[in-house]
């Protein structure tokens, strides 16, 4: 037992009565169908039990935590889970800061940098006199001066805090250390055509906008004047137009009325003002996927030029580099570049940082194996994604040491290519070394065949799953008749037999001198009408090439494209974009709102007999507005708990144990069932019960075609990955009436997909090419690669290494370029099989 975490009648979710023993001080992987129950074992029951006797270990209220649907778990750990969601927003974070190593790039440069001279511009060489720990007195250090030896004035020391542009002391201070200044975007926010109730002002929506309509009119009626909501904005006078644009507190308004103060109630803040304090709350992060994104300009600063930093900071060099050219770099640049002081430092400085030369060595080792060298200092942490944050947060906890503690991670194979995958298990392997417990939910082949222990979960997703159908090695799985991995692999074990691949329509479209980025191709051609895979390592310029030259690409704008001319686009009628961004920040997102189900439900329940005799409208049967929510927890269910130094915890709402609604609104009821029910309810158990109503069936049918048949229809879309998102999107695309010959990018959508629902996922991107459209996917899955009629390589590597075209052509004729790591993997796989 001592060496044995074992898991007794588990009944979370899907589970049922689920008994299981996992090995400790192991890699063990998880795995089997999306929606399987693999996450509610790991996740729901086992990482929120070790929470709970954690905290009642602690005496810390544990009972805020609802103990998992589970009879016993025994030999249990302190637990870290590694998801893939990202956290951290904050513009200021980036790869550099989150791991610490831009920490000691600033104390190589405040040590052993040549500073600039401000009054004849001579070298000041580093004084070696000061110590080389690294301490908080170094971070704090700033009140030092030093001689310059060619005309001896006297001037400040850089120090650290010189170096940080999350400081006063180092941030450029036109930029304010964002690299980026802004500018409101007017021609977006306001439209001169409509008036304010229409929607003449972009940023002021819904329930928001009816308040400032109020207090605008208030604000009117104080100073003598009517303001009329239904006039347009280009009928305004001055003095209305400038209350609207600049609020009561402006100068511009105050112009009109200098004498007169406003009264309560009519202190209009003013639009403009709204959105310069909503841009400074979020330091500069406008929200760039979301629709206040496009309210800004955003530009690189005129002073640093994005380096962030003060001008005389930056003109301070270290091995005839500057901070900002580290910071530019790939970490596997930054590596070298590392090494290289230790030979190019004067002995009588190397002693002063070469411990932490030594623990930055090793810190960019575990970022380059988990496939992360790509990756650039100062690359912003929001914009990478769950992947990588996760391998990010993985390569982290390594330096930690720890031991004892098991370890559970959310798929860390996404987005990562084949190569890439050899690197992250040698560091899932040292992590098990140290003797930790390491459980990986993964569908990722070689992950499985490097584990020491497999558990299959199955057989299906939803209620088709939620048992254990095979354990052992990955020879015990092929072996088992109930194990579905097993038994795909087996199938997979052969050569498949030779396809027969799509010519196209002949038209083709070509981008020439595409070059952005690291992407710097002279010519590179995609046939029409075909199943196109764009593959490559990570950061090799895959995504660049497809989402940021090809989808920004049109006749009238070839200037904006990162390329010279792209031709062939005439030949498609529309471009429909499936990336991996986020579907929503929004809690009360969910996927019975996302997919437009829920309004069809709500009107359902509202035309019920019994809905009618209490006068029940629809907006009674919605949790966003008040009515018949409950409004302890606002219609979501759940509560958050703040944990101080632990993620915040969601509990069930006291008052209406987690059903959101009133029990007026819950008496209501369609064939047995509440509102509540049925959003607690899967999608796939829901098909027989709106089997009558073509609306919401036609959904129900092609979300559980693509595989998504297990999601509840009140689950938050937060909690979705990127896959299952674009999945989502790609069901009410096809839910659709086919258009002309559409244009459909796909960013990895075999994210967090089982192989054999991969199969699934192929059948439907055929079903969109058969039917006249082009499918282009950016790529890692050797499963989905195979089946593609085209294939383009990008590399050969990734960051300042990658951005040429290795290969091109069918998957046979990639598989035999020797330079492709896409065809390395290709040629086995069509050769030997899985």
């Amino acid at each position: 037992m001592k060496d044995t975490i074992f898991i007794k009648g588990a009944w979370e979710n899907n589970l049922k009565n689920v008994s299981l023993s996992i090995p400790k001080y192991k890699l063990v992987v998880l795995t089997g169908p999306s929606g399987s129950g693999k996450s509610t074992l790991a996740m729901d029951t086992l990482q929120r039990e070790c929470q709970r006797q954690y905290l009642d270990s602690m005496g810390m209220m544990a009972d805020t935590i609802s103990k998992p649907k589970v009879e016993s778990i025994r030999g249990l750990s302190p637990s870290i889970s590694v998801g893939q969601h990202v956290t951290n927003r904050n513009p200021r974070s980036t790869v550099g800061t989150v791991t610490d190593i831009y920490m000691y790039i600033r104390f190589i440069f405040a040590r052993l940098g040549e500073q600039v001279c401000s009054s004849c511009n001579g070298s000041i060489p580093p004084s070696f006199e000061l110590t080389g720990e690294l301490t908080e007195e170094d971070q704090e250090m700033e009140a030092q001066t030093i001689s310059c030896p060619h005309c001896g004035e006297m001037q400040e020391k850089l120090g650290m805090l010189h170096f940080s542009f999350n400081k006063p002391e180092g941030a450029c201070e036109t930029c304010s250390g964002l690299g980026h200044v802004a500018s409101i975007n007017e021609a977006m926010v306001f439209n001169p055509e409509l008036s304010l109730r229409d929607g003449g002002v972009a940023s002021l929506k819904g329930v928001h906008r009816d308040i400032q309509m109020r207090i605008l009119v208030a604000a009117g009626k104080h100073y003598g004047f009517d303001f009329d909501p239904d006039l347009p904005l280009k009928n305004y006078s001055d003095v209305q137009h400038d209350l609207l644009f600049y609020g009561v507190e402006s100068d511009e308004f105050k112009r009109h009325y200098p004498n007169v103060k406003p009264a309560a109630g009519t202190k209009f803040e003013g639009v403009i003002p709204g959105l310069w304090r909503r841009y400074k709350e979020k330091e500069g992060d406008s929200g760039s996927k979301e629709k206040e994104g496009s309210f800004f300009h955003e530009q690189l600063c005129p002073d640093c030029h994005g380096a962030r930093l003060k001008k005389e900071v930056l003109l301070v060099q270290v091995a005839n580099a500057t901070i900002s050219d580290v910071s530019e770099w790939s970490l596997e640049d930054v590596f070298e570049w590392t090494k290289s002081l230790q030979t190019e430092l004067p002995q009588d400085g190397l002693h002063l940082v070469e411990p932490i030369l030594q623990d930055m060595l090793t810190r960019l080792q575990r970022l380059i194996d988990v496939g992360l060298g790509y990756l650039s200092l100062n690359r912003q942490t929001v914009s990478l994604s769950g992947g990588e944050t996760q391998r990010l947060r993985l390569a982290t906890l390594l330096g930690s040491a720890l031991t004892g503690v098991l370890y559970i991670l959310d798929e860390p194979t996404t987005g990562l290519h084949a190569k890439d995958t050899i690197g992250l298990i040698r560091v899932l392997h040292e992590l098990r070394d140290l003797g930790n417990t390491v459980l990986v939910i993964e569908h990722d082949v070689e992950m499985m065949r490097a584990a020491d222990h497999i558990i299959d979960i199955g057989p299906g997703a939803g209620v088709h799953g939620g048992t254990v159908v095979g354990e052992g090695s990955l020879e015990d799985l092929m072996s088992s008749e109930l194990s579905v991995t097993g038994t795909y692999l087996r199938e997979e074990s052969f050569p498949p037999p030779t396809r027969v691949r799509r010519k196209g329509n002949g038209q083709s479209i070509v981008i020439q001198q595409a070059q952005l980025r690291n992407v710097d191709i002279p010519t590179v051609s995609i046939p029409l009408g075909c199943l196109v895979s764009v593959t490559g390592v990570s950061g090799s310029g895959k995504s660049t090439l497809v989402f940021d030259i090809l989808a920004q690409g049109s006749p009238k704008a070839h200037e904006q494209t990162g390329c010279k001319e792209i031709t062939g686009l005439e030949h498609v009628d529309d471009i429909v974009i499936f990336d991996q961004s986020p579907m929503g920040r929004v809690q009360r997102s969910n996927v019975a709102t996302y997919t437009d189900m829920f309004t069809h439900l709500r009107k359902l329940f509202a035309g019920l007999p019994e809905a009618k005799e209490r006068k029940f409208t629809t907006k009674h049967f919605s949790f966003n507005s008040p009515g018949g929510r409950c409004e302890t927890c606002q219609g979501l269910g759940v509560l958050s708990v703040d944990m101080n130094f632990l993620p915040d915890l969601e509990v069930k709402c006291t008052d209406c144990k987690g059903k959101r609604f009133t029990d007026e609104v819950l008496q209501v009821k369609y064939e047995g069932y509440s509102i509540s029910d049925l959003l607690n309810m899967s999608v796939e158990e829901s098909l027989p019960i709106f089997k009558s109503e073509k609306k919401i069936s036609v959904m129900i049918e092609m979300l559980c075609e693509v595989g998504l048949g297990y999601l509840q229809w009140g689950q938050s879309v937060k909690t979705l990955s990127g896959g299952e998102g674009q999945r989502i999107r790609l069901a009410k695309e096809l839910s659709k009436p086919y258009k002309n010959h559409t244009l459909y990018l796909l960013d990895e959508p075999t994210t967090g997909l089982h192989p054999t629902d991969i199969k699934q996922l192929h059948s439907l991107l055929n079903r969109l090419v058969d039917a006249g459209n082009t499918v282009i996917v950016v790529e890692h899955s050797l499963e989905l690669i195979r089946e593609s009629d085209w294939v383009i390589d990008i590399g050969p590597e990734g960051g300042s290494s990658g951005g040429k075209l290795v290969a091109e052509g069918t998957p046979e004729q990639v598989a035999e370029v020797p330079t492709s790591h896409t065809g390395k993997f290709l040629k086995r796989i069509l050769t030997e099989g899985l």
